[in-house]
């Protein structure tokens, strides 16, 4: 059945649920390799060592800018050093590093098919639209967020009070996915139910290994 929003509506865990909202890395790819790569390069550039554990866990999911702050240093001259030699890098060369995770394209296409609107909500900036061009992902999404969209990215509820207002949705409408502590703390900070993907060490209202667990929380039965 149709809402007069023309938006199928379906229950899941006694929600009902018109949006699902996807954090990027560590949920649509696994791009632990291709970030690494990325500082690294800047870290070599600018004659740094190699990115150290703590390091690598933080670029994960934060905005490129915060990042490099993080690596060199607010306000230090090698922090200038890494902004400068981000210029010269093109990002193209590191999408073919990410991986795109199992059976996202086939859960994608079964939201769609139900009517369910799909979102994008990433701290990535630049690389985000090439992302989107590579993978062929524009047909799957109804919106993309990044931090180049809002004054405030993630964890500040901005980018999900965007995404609402947008398609004129309640909190309780949505859920938003995500890997990381810092997405945990957007949904906290928007109010919004939180599925954490690949993590069970986060809270959250529910938890799923793969895209199609997602299916089975919506309720859509079993995936053909």
């Amino acid at each position: 059945m149709m809402d007069e929003g023309g938006l199928t509506k379906i229950k899941a865990k006694n929600r009902e649920v018109r949006c699902v909202i996807y954090d990027c890395d560590g949920v649509l790819f696994d791009s632990f390799e291709a970030n690494t790569r990325l500082y690294n390069d800047l870290c070599a550039m600018v004659g740094r060592e190699p990115l150290q554990e703590e390091e690598m866990e933080y670029v994960h999911s934060h905005t490129v800018y915060e990042a490099i702050h993080f690596i060199f240093g607010r306000g230090d001259e090698l922090e200038k050093k890494g902004i400068e030699a981000l210029k010269q890098v093109d990002l193209r060369n590191y999408i073919g590093y990410l991986k795109m995770e199992p059976y996202l394209f086939q859960t994608l296409n079964r939201l769609k098919e139900g009517g369910i609107l799909r979102a994008i909500n990433t701290n990535r900036t630049t690389s985000m639209k090439h992302i989107m061009d590579r993978f062929e992902l524009w047909p799957l999404f109804d919106m993309v967020v990044t931090a180049l969209d809002v004054k405030h990215p993630k964890p500040h509820p901005e980018s999900i009070e965007r995404i609402l207002q947008n398609f004129s949705l309640k909190k309780n409408e949505v859920v938003f996915i995500g890997d990381s502590e810092i997405d945990r703390q957007t949904a906290h900070s928007s109010g919004v139910p939180f599925i954490a993907y690949k993590n069970g060490t986060l809270k959250a209202d529910f938890h799923i290994d793969n895209h199609l667990d997602l299916l089975g929380f919506l309720q859509f039965g079993n995936p053909s």
